[in-house]
C-alpha cells in the first residue's frame, strides 16, 4: 500500500512543474483531480496513475470546474473505459500490436 500511495505522490509531482495538477482524493478505485491542465493531459494522468495502482485504466465520470471525477478500472471488472468528452485513451503497445 506504501508503494501505491508514493507512486500517486511522485506521478502527481511530477506534473505540478507543468501545470497544476493534484490527486485531492484516492479511495479504493475513485479519483478526485483537480487540475489547470486541458482535458487531454488530465486524462493521460489518471490514466497513468490507475495504471500505476494496478488498474486497466481510468474511466471518466464527471467534471466539476477543475475538478474530475474518475473511477479505475480492472480489466476482469468487463467495464469499458470512458474518455473525457473530446480526448481519447492512448491505446497499450501489447494491444497495439495484436
Amino acid at each position: 500500500m506504501k508503494k501505491i500511495l508514493l507512486l500517486t505522490v511522485i506521478s502527481g509531482s511530477l506534473l505540478s512543474g507543468c501545470y497544476s495538477t493534484q490527486i485531492n482524493m484516492s479511495m479504493g478505485n475513485m479519483r478526485l483531480i483537480s487540475s489547470s491542465a486541458n482535458p487531454q493531459d488530465v486524462m493521460d494522468f489518471a490514466t497513468q496513475t490507475c495504471k500505476d495502482d494496478f488498474y486497466q485504466g481510468a474511466s471518466f465520470l464527471s467534471k466539476a470546474g477543475k475538478q474530475y471525477r474518475f473511477k479505475c478500472v480492472k480489466a476482469e471488472e468487463n467495464e469499458i473505459l470512458i474518455p473525457i468528452p473530446g480526448t481519447t485513451i492512448a491505446a497499450e503497445p501489447a494491444a497495439a500490436a495484436k
